[in-house]
């Protein structure tokens, strides 16, 4: 009489089928990610692909019903990335003025005769990528926004103003919309002097956001209690990009003073603004 399978040996037989569908899960995603980075291959902006990948990933795991939020979309290129990784329940919220300031580097203002033309650009990129239905554009500065934005935070992505004070005020008056196990991140961290004078004074000694990493500038925080032992670490490992920041800056300064030559030797061998 043969004796029925144990349960360890009913688990064991389950493996393999659940290693496939991991598997299907896994190159599914993975195509689903070529193609999305294929889709900003000529979208104007300084996401670089590296950082697209975490932009990407956090997004691909926000939850059902969730939430994602952009404060800074520029003419799409990020705002494609985050609508193209989530789930179709996800709601994702763009917001832009579309002002004509704080455009990129160096276009701080005194762009207004653009603004139009940003937001058209923006829409027309979303369209072509086929997800300007799963995005809703809030067209307004971000401190102006908050009432608009409804619900606890899953993935937060901060590419706003660079300036200390908008750029902290987005930090603390975003972040804290972040839910419990959620995601910010914020662009041009460690090369933005503004956006890395509001890191030092919120998340470098706070308490809400443990440091993950970073792709370059773009920089990825996870909300959770960060206390004793977990917060030394935390500021030491942020700490750790301050050198990286330093030579960003010093690139800065000589591409200004068009001593682009000696900032090769700080391994900066392109023209671009480093980010």
């Amino acid at each position: 009489m043969l004796r029925p399978r144990s349960r360890r040996h009913a688990h064991r037989a389950l493996r393999p089928a659940a290693l496939r569908r991991l598997l299907a899960a896994a190159l599914t995603a993975a195509a689903a990610l070529a193609e999305t980075l294929a889709s900003i291959d000529d979208v104007e902006g300084w996401l670089s692909i590296p950082q697209a990948r975490r932009l990407w990933r956090a997004a691909h795991d926000a939850p059902g019903g969730g939430l994602v939020v952009e404060i800074g979309s520029f003419r799409g290129r990020s705002t494609i990335v985050l609508a193209s990784a989530v789930a179709s329940s996800v709601e994702v919220v763009a917001i832009d003025p579309h002002a004509g300031t704080d455009r990129g580097p160096q276009e701080i203002e005194g762009y207004q005769h653009q603004a139009a033309t940003d937001h058209d650009v923006f829409n027309a990129n979303l369209e072509r990528a086929g997800v300007r239905e799963r995005v809703r554009h809030v067209r307004a500065f971000s401190h102006d926004a908050l009432a608009d934005v409804e619900g606890d935070i899953d993935v937060l992505f901060i590419d706003g103003a660079h300036r200390y004070g908008p750029a902290r005020d987005d930090i603390v008056s975003w972040g804290t919309r972040v839910r419990s196990g959620g995601t910010m991140l914020i662009h041009d961290a460690f090369s933005s002097v503004g956006v890395t004078l509001a890191l030092l004074t919120t998340t470098f000694t706070g308490r809400d956001f443990e440091y993950v990493g970073r792709d370059g500038s773009l920089v990825e925080f996870r909300r959770t209690e960060v206390g004793g032992v977990r917060r030394l670490r935390n500021v030491l490992r942020q700490a750790a990009s301050l050198p990286w920041f330093a030579r960003n800056v010093a690139i800065k300064v000589l591409t200004v003073a068009h001593l682009r030559p000696v900032a090769r030797l700080l391994g900066h061998d392109t023209d671009e603004w480093p980010y």
